[in-house]
């Protein structure tokens, strides 16, 4: 299911009890790529060639095990279910960013369609197509869309989680 936040990108939630009885938490660097998209070509394999270089630049890949090369590969198939869900149905996407905090890698995808993303339901595995946000659902530990009030668009996000080893690599 999709969530709809009014909070900013980046935004973790409020702090839990266990976060505030710890007192505040050394703070973790946000590593952030952005791409333009609007008005250009092949933008799928684009934005997949992007994400791939900010994931071997953040210790992603190169993939030593299954693991790691198996969240890498999530995250590229993410990149493109949403850049091509914004194609399909948004009017194109304007930009893609990818960010990386900790363990946690996140996606957006800014658009300038006023639609709303959600899987198909019910989701039919032998029918083509349709696939794009039951797929994000699945492998995302979330995801969401944030709107601006008053201004045309939206921004689709998701974040995934990075392997274990990956955590400290990605915050360098």
């Amino acid at each position: 299911m999709s969530t709809t936040r009014p909070s900013l990108p980046g935004d973790r939630g409020p702090e839990t009890d266990a976060n505030v009885a710890q007192g505040p938490l050394a703070p973790v660097e946000r590593l952030v790529r952005k791409l333009g998209l609007a008005d250009a070509t092949g933008i799928v394999p684009m934005a997949r060639d992007f994400t791939r270089q900010a994931l071997y630049d953040w210790g992603w890949l190169p993939a030593p095990d299954a693991e790691r090369r198996a969240a890498a590969e999530d995250v590229l198939l993410v990149v493109s279910e949403l850049v091509t869900n914004a194609c399909l149905h948004a009017d194109g996407p304007q930009e893609l960013r990818v960010g990386a905090q900790g363990k946690v890698l996140r996606l957006e995808v800014a658009d300038k369609g006023a639609g709303e993303p959600a899987p198909r339901t019910p989701h039919r595995a032998g029918r083509p197509g349709g696939h794009g946000m039951f797929i994000v659902q699945r492998l995302c530990l979330d995801w969401g869309v944030l709107r601006v009030p008053g201004v045309p668009g939206k921004t689709v996000w998701a974040e995934l989680a990075a392997p274990d080893d990956l955590g400290a690599a990605a915050t360098s």
